[in-house]
């Protein structure tokens, strides 16, 4: 089962500790017996841009983003045997935050990637 970890903090977060990088990447090639199948860090909003559909028209938004309160900076897609599996590593994960970065405050969103066949048994299960 693959699923998407998504670091949120707020824009004005500094760069991640030496000591935390160094630790992320101790576990990177097996975080809690979980494959890290993408990850990385995103960069600043400034440098971002939003493409919303809205009443039939498209419009660009570039960044930054003052009216975000909190997103997303970093990601990875890992694969677990179990969702428990995940959120074991997912915890694991988080404590490095808690133990190298003093005074950070942020949370990870854990969401499993359905595969298309797991995708269309839920859209049935909709209808």
């Amino acid at each position: 089962m693959k699923f998407l970890m998504m670091i949120k903090s707020t824009e004005d977060r500094k760069v991640l500790p030496k000591e935390l990088v160094d630790a992320i990447a101790r576990i990177n090639p097996d975080p809690v017996n979980g494959i890290v199948v993408a990850s990385g860090a995103l960069a600043p909003t400034a440098s971002a841009a939003r493409i919303r559909v809205s009443a039939g028209q498209l419009s660009v938004t570039d960044g930054p983003f003052s009216e975000t309160r909190e997103l997303v900076g970093g990601f990875g897609i890992l694969e677990y045997a179990s969702r428990e599996d995940a959120l074991k590593g997912a915890t694991a994960f988080m404590d490095l935050y808690r133990q190298y970065w003093p005074g950070w405050e942020g949370e990870l969103e854990l969401r499993q990637v359905l595969t298309s066949e797991e995708y269309a048994r839920l859209a049935q299960q909709i209808r």
